[in-house]
């Protein structure tokens, strides 16, 4: 038995954004997980790992009703990375996170994508702040994040001993 979830679908100019699907997007998400690159999403870990990553994915929609939104490019269909609200158990607030694949970096996807999840955290949910929790040696989302126009707030010290820095978003009001 399959249990359905109301998960939106959104699109902007180059793609769309739906719920993850274990069937069609665990290949290209095992195989990132299993590099080096997905340090900065929990990763690396193997395909195994991977799949319980998806489906924790599906299951923060519906303990939460909301979560990351699988990113998935409207010109060749392919699943392409995550984004999305996100709120974890021990974190001081929720984040509008993102991932794009290493094979769909540098085409601006992280940016677009989390534009449209942005504009789908202030209208759909109504929250009026949001903020990106993001490892200080992430350059590239931290760029990401201040083409979005969010800047550092706060540091956050993770159970593992890590840190992240919160990198806030412009209010509802100065984005719409």
């Amino acid at each position: 038995m399959k249990i359905e979830i109301n998960i939106p679908r959104l699109e902007s100019k180059r793609l769309i954004l739906r719920g993850y699907d274990p069937e069609q997007d665990l290949d290209r998400l095992a195989a990132f997980m299993e590099t080096e690159k997905s340090r900065f999403f929990m990763g690396p870990m193997d395909r195994y790992g991977a799949w319980r990553l998806g489906c924790a994915f599906v299951g923060h929609w519906a303990q939460r009703g909301f979560g990351l939104f699988a990113i998935e490019e409207k010109t060749t269909g392919e699943f392409s990375g995550l984004v999305g609200p996100w709120a974890a158990e021990t974190w001081p607030e929720p984040e509008l996170a993102w991932l794009v694949l290493a094979d769909k970096e540098g085409r601006g996807f992280a940016t677009e994508a989390a534009l449209c999840a942005r504009n789908f955290i202030y209208n759909d949910l109504g929250w009026s702040t949001i903020a990106s929790a993001i490892e200080p040696d992430n350059a590239g989302s931290i760029k990401v994040a201040e083409r979005l126009g969010a800047t550092a707030d706060y540091e956050h010290a993770l159970p593992n001993g890590g840190t992240v820095v919160y990198y806030r978003h412009p209010a509802p009001e100065v984005v719409q």
